[in-house]
């Protein structure tokens, strides 16, 4: 795999110096440019064409969002990582750069230990930039165990539908989610839950922002609410999301503090499993663009309850590690487009209403 070159672009000369040595102790990696501002970002990118952009999200004059939307409106192409710091404006223009089409985005180390920071952002970047070396050197032809895969066509008519769609991503979900969920009509009436990788305060800014461009209602999950027809609940992040039945027949969300599963909280896999013991046969998973295998154990939950389980195809796909893991426990029934995925939901919905009839 051919070394990525990286430019770094962030107003303090401090975080620049060890994000730079950070990057110079990651196999495969190397610092190509290192600016202080988003013009220079621009300038630098359209000189240079580094794979990686490290992006500070606030910066005086143009911000991290700015020089995004400039770097893609140029047809600028890199993959860019925000920096941010955990505050409520960072989080809401780190979400923005995300829906966007940002690549991903890591938190500035706000620790008191230099040696700490530097080990955060070590084991962080060399995750990130790993996945960034193997899209960029993969065949364009993705095989699962052997076959390529398929958009699966399947007829709504006679189908039951779901009565809960759990919906799991991580890298690349956001933009994802944008274009899933804004397309859901008004009179849609299949609970949704989203469980998306991200660090509490995000969670909230991802909720309001999708729900500002829907008609259906979104919100950030809250423990001990009903879950509710319609309505798109994001996992809290920094929590476990956990789906219970109570004694009048209603579905309560809970939110817990139980451990990470596969270095998430929330965790795909852990959403699933509950869903699939409430909900049985009439759950439907679909796992999204991420990083990773959560959610595979949570499909063959779901697929042994008897229910059904979607997959993003790769075309498409910012990081396919989600969807190939899914794929690869056998559980998968449907691989769809970013398009096509709506379209299937609307269909199901409407078997429901034909049903009932």
């Amino acid at each position: 795999m051919r070394t990525l070159q990286v430019l770094i672009v962030d107003d303090s000369a401090l975080f620049r110096t060890m994000l730079q040595n950070v990057i110079h102790e990651i196999p495969g990696a190397a610092v190509c440019g290192s600016v202080s501002n988003g013009e220079q970002a621009i300038d630098t990118v359209a000189r240079l064409a580094p794979d990686v952009v490290t992006l500070d999200v606030e910066m005086p004059g143009l911000s991290g969002i700015d020089v995004l939307r400039e770097l893609r409106q140029r047809r600028l192409a890199c993959r860019v990582i925000m920096v941010s710091r955990l505050t409520a404006a960072g989080a809401q223009i780190t979400t923005d750069a995300l829906l966007e089409g940002a690549f991903d985005f890591i938190l500035k180390p706000s620790g008191p230990a230099l040696r700490q920071n530097r080990q955060l952002l070590l084991e962080s970047r060399t995750s990130q930039f790993n996945n960034i070396r193997q899209l960029l050197s993969a065949d364009t032809t993705e095989v699962v165990d052997g076959r390529p895969t398929a958009a699966t066509h399947i007829s709504a008519a006679g189908e039951q539908p779901p009565r809960l769609i759990v919906i799991g991503c991580s890298t690349g979900g956001p933009d994802a989610l944008a274009g899933i969920i804004p397309d859901l009509p008004t009179d849609w009436k299949i609970p949704v839950v989203v469980v998306q990788h991200m660090p509490a305060g995000f969670t909230q800014s991802l909720a309001l922002r999708l729900n500002e461009a829907s008609e259906v209602h979104v919100a950030e999950a809250t423990d001990g609410e009903t879950l509710t027809h319609g309505k798109v609940v994001i996992a809290k992040g920094g929590a476990q999301l956990k789906l219970s039945g109570d004694v009048a027949g209603k579905v309560v969300l809970r939110l817990t503090d139980d451990p990470t599963e596969n270095f998430c909280r929330p965790a795909v896999d852990y959403t699933l499993r509950s869903a699939a013991a409430v909900f049985g046969n009439r759950t439907l998973a679909l796992i999204l663009t991420g990083m990773g295998q959560d959610g595979a154990a949570g499909c063959r939950a779901v697929h042994d309850a008897g229910g059904r389980v979607f997959a993003q195809h790769p075309e498409g796909c910012t990081v396919y590690g989600m969807p190939r893991a899914a794929v690869r426990t056998g559980t998968v029934s449907e691989e769809l487009r970013l398009s096509e995925i709506t379209p299937r939901l609307i269909a199901l919905a409407r078997s429901r209403k034909q049903r009932q009839r």
